[in-house]
């Protein structure tokens, strides 16, 4: 997720939970505008040598430039990345707008052009995310006969449509219909927030591949152990999701270079991070209320205790 599964992220979880997950997707390299070169500025959070002691990454990209999108993609690769995935699922508007993200699957022929065009001269793996559509769940039937066929390593499908963002819920039922449309390997996404989330899904469509947790491991930090049955006494999981939240903010201590970064991020995260510890919502809304950055701190680590 942007801004928040980067590399700080990624490092701390790993060390909290070596294991957990076979792999992570990162947050996106944009091509906006074409533009390589500021691509290329955000590319730290992939460099291999940064992300010793992290969980492995697949890098993706953001974008509907061919020529860009080869470049970069080929530079992964020869940093040692195998597979590099392409974002057509991103719902924010900003970027939907520009026909990036979830705002391509409207146009199945720019699609289809984009792919001719850039697997031909890829040297990595390609697997795309997506979602149903932007505003018509029938987009993405018109993208399935184009998605078979091209050479693909993975779909990963969140089935909702990119303008309701992460409004009402996922739609399963057309899940359902595309999921034995699709050749390629199928990976589910979207509201998995508790291991009863991950099993309803196994079992209804023993299909998939895969799970992709998003939010749901910042909301439960312990959740892919529990879904994999390592962990599941209450007491410690609340334990090990404090310990994970504690050095979370410590790192944003130690590696954020000013108090204005620090307290923009410790906020970003301890939105969705407050529901892995017992305490109410009233009370870590009390954190959002200070306004510098040592009360804050003092705020979240007095819950911690």
């Amino acid at each position: 997720m942007q801004g928040l599964t980067e590399l700080l992220f990624r490092r701390v979880y790993e060390e909290c939970f070596p294991g957990a997950f076979s792999y992570a997707v990162s947050p996106f390299l944009s091509l906006t505008h074409g533009n390589l070169a500021e691509a290329l500025k955000k590319i730290d959070d992939v460099l291999p040598a940064e992300n010793e002691g992290s969980m492995p990454v697949i890098p993706q990209i953001l974008g509907k430039e061919p020529q860009e999108f080869v470049e970069l993609g080929n530079r992964l690769y020869d940093l040692g990345y195998s597979e590099i995935n392409w974002n057509m699922g991103c719902p924010m508007r900003k970027v939907t707008g520009k026909q990036r993200g979830s705002g391509i699957l409207p146009h199945p022929d720019l699609v289809e052009s984009i792919l001719d065009e850039i697997i031909p001269r890829l040297k990595p793996r390609l697997s795309v995310k997506m979602r149903l559509g932007l505003r018509n769940k029938e987009e993405i039937f018109a993208l399935t006969p184009i998605i078979n066929s091209h050479p693909l390593a993975s779909v990963t499908i969140h089935p909702r449509l990119g303008h309701q963002q992460y409004t009402g819920v996922p739609d399963l039922d057309t899940f359902g219909e595309v999921l034995p449309l699709i050749k390629h390997p199928v990976i589910y996404n979207g509201d998995i927030c508790t291991p009863a989330d991950a099993r309803k899904i196994s079992e209804r469509f023993p299909q998939i591949t895969d799970i992709m947790i998003g939010r749901g491991v910042l909301y439960r930090p312990t959740l892919p152990l529990e879904i994999k049955s390592q962990q599941v006494d209450e007491s410690t999981c609340q334990q090990d999701n404090s310990h994970f939240v504690r050095r979370l903010m410590e790192e944003i201590d130690r590696q954020l270079p000013t108090e204005q970064s620090r307290i923009r991020k410790t906020k970003e995260y301890w939105c969705l991070v407050w529901k892995s510890l017992p305490i109410s919502e009233l009370r870590a809304r009390e954190v959002l209320h200070e306004q510098d950055y040592p009360a804050v701190r003092k705020k979240i680590f007095d819950f911690l205790q």
